[in-house]
């Protein structure tokens, strides 16, 4: 029986370093930067790490700061710096976007936002569920090393009242919970401002959005303060047992929809736009494929004469299960409007707002009020049932008068089993 115990005990010891050496450690990652090796840093997030309005997002937004330190404070390392920030989007779509944009990408470092687009104000339970699962499986899946940056708009600061901000205290508090470390930029501008050292209107000089390159460096200040504190204090990020919000992020799929069988009438699989609004919504960048409807074909005459015709398109009818749907694609100047239902029933909603519900999803809103191709990125319902499978129809909304089209990639699904099922055989 001793032996026995004494080789149960070296079990647990080495199942225990075992561990500890793919645990997200930073000092692991000062270590084999110090070492010179090969190693790839993720800033995943949203505008605000792409660098809207920074002179040169190459150079001057908060990630190509960071970047530029890592590489300064660390000569032989061997660095890829990859940028996953699509413009106006939340933890919610990041979810969808994790394997793709991040995980396939192995990354040793990440930095990552969405405080600011999910609300810093909201502590809405559906996208602290979402942002938790971001954290849970970048932790977990890529046994990388985490920084939470916290950023504010420039109202922020300007009517800077942290009681208010819930969200900013939900992600402070999950950091504690998983050992991770915060730029909490929101805290260092305040302070800063107070101070007399800059302005709102210094750090922030075209709209209070987006900052400028003063504001992106404050930013870049923010975040590798907390990366250097977790280099200083060693630590090594953990997941809970049980996790803090709903694990219904934790189960997720996102299918393209060119890969469950025979598009309908009106119905074809194409590709993105080479061609956008912003570069960070360039959806060639970010989508593998379409599937595009349209009210008008073109017909090619003997003489090699294009001529536009008019089409009739039908609804798109998927089925699935889980208790959360959106769809992710491209919106265009030509988008037009469509219907959704769930389980036959028409969806409708509230904006903020708005004094009467919406029936219908407009895909070209972004893209009409940017003047060019966008992300088409919306939550159709949440809170479903979990047990039973579920159908959603698309129902195209177009205008006779004008060629419009409706592009989408994926049909993403959260909780319960989160699965797509293929169109039935015709």
């Amino acid at each position: 029986m001793r032996i026995h115990k004494i080789i149960a005990a070296l079990l647990l010891l080495l199942m225990g370093s075992a561990l500890s050496m793919t645990a997200p450690s930073f000092a692991e990652f000062d270590q084999r930067a110090k070492a010179g090796e090969r190693l790839t840093v993720v800033f995943f997030g949203a505008s605000l790490t792409w660098g809207a309005n920074a002179t040169d997002p190459q150079l001057t937004s908060y990630r190509a700061l960071v970047a530029q330190r890592l590489e300064a404070a660390y000569p032989q390392a061997h660095f890829t710096f990859r940028d996953a920030a699509i413009g106006g989007t939340s933890s919610q779509l990041g979810v969808f976007r994790l394997d793709r944009d991040v995980l396939r990408h192995k990354p040793d470092l990440v930095f990552l936002d969405f405080s600011a687009n999910d609300g810093i104000n909201s502590a809405t339970p559906e996208t602290l569920a979402s942002y938790e699962s971001l954290m849970r499986r970048i932790i977990t899946e890529a046994r990388a090393p985490l920084v939470q940056v916290i950023f504010p708009f420039g109202w922020d600061v300007k009517f800077a009242d942290f009681n208010k901000m819930k969200r900013r205290t939900a992600h402070i508090s999950l950091s504690g919970t998983y050992n991770t470390t915060v730029g909490d930029a929101i805290s260092l501008a305040v302070e800063r401002v107070k101070a007399g050292a800059t302005t709102v209107e210094q750090l922030w000089p075209s709209d209070f959005v987006h900052p400028g390159d003063a504001g992106f460096e404050l930013f870049a200040d923010a975040a590798w303060t907390a990366f250097q504190d977790g280099v200083h204090r060693k630590v090594v990020c953990a997941v809970p047992e049980k996790m803090v919000h709903a694990e219904t992020y934790m189960k997720q799929a996102r299918v393209r929809i060119s890969t469950l069988g025979e598009l309908p009438l009106g119905w074809r699989q194409g590709t993105p736009n080479l061609t956008a609004s912003n570069y960070d919504m360039l959806m060639s960048r970010w989508l593998d494929d379409q599937v595009i409807a349209s009210n008008r074909t073109t017909t090619k005459s003997a003489e090699g004469k294009k001529t536009p015709d008019g089409q009739q398109v039908a609804r798109l009818k998927i089925s699935f299960r889980g208790t959360m749907v959106s769809l992710f694609g491209e919106g265009t100047m030509k988008s037009g409007k469509y219907r959704v239902y769930i389980d036959g029933k028409l969806v409708e909603r509230m904006p903020p707002g708005a004094t009467e519900p919406l029936f219908e999803f407009d895909s070209a809103s972004l893209a009409v009020r940017l003047n060019g191709n966008t992300h088409h990125v919306v939550v159709i319902a949440e809170n479903l049932a979990a047990d039973r499978d579920h159908t959603m129809e698309i129902v195209p909304v177009f205008s006779p008068d004008s060629e419009q089209e409706l592009r989408i990639e994926s049909i993403c699904v959260a909780g319960g089993d989160a699965k797509v099922f293929p169109f039935p055989s015709i």
